[in-house]
């Protein structure tokens, strides 16, 4: 049995982002990481809503997948400038593929934060952005595309 779909999605977000201009293979496919160099990309999904599109004894399931892309920097000048490149790259990077590969119907950004912490020697800022993504699986089966 293949992984959960949403895992699947997680991993090709990574391979995706990795080898990006600004981040490089600073790419880390987990909520939690200590991030000694930056700048650095953290991917996670956060939140998913399902419901049936296909009724009878093999339902069809359509999922909203929430996928978190949290860009970090430090910098003691150009921070935004720093992030906006970040940002630029990942959103480019998901836009010339967002099926992911025949994992998800459709894929785009649906919200911007960007927050800045000026405790420490440099300051520390991050963008995160929310890709919705929605794709289908039987509902017996959420290990396959649909």
């Amino acid at each position: 049995m293949a992984n959960h779909i949403r895992q699947q999605i997680r991993e090709k977000f990574g391979t995706t982002l990795t080898g990006l201009t600004t981040t490089g293979s600073r790419v880390y496919e987990s909520r939690v990481y200590p991030l000694e160099t930056v700048p650095a990309l953290v991917i996670y999904t956060k939140s998913e809503t399902s419901e049936p599109i296909v009724i009878g004894t093999d339902r069809v399931m359509s999922r909203e997948l929430s996928v978190v892309v949290e860009g970090y920097a430090k910098a003691t000048s150009n921070f935004d400038d720093t992030i906006d490149t970040i940002s630029k790259e990942v959103e480019a990077a998901i836009a010339a593929d967002r099926t992911l590969d025949g994992l998800a119907k459709d894929t785009y950004l649906e919200s911007t934060e960007i927050e800045f912490n000026s405790e420490g020697e440099k300051p520390l800022g991050y963008v995160s952005l929310t890709f919705l993504t929605n794709y289908y699986v039987k509902e017996n089966a959420p290990d396959v595309a649909v």
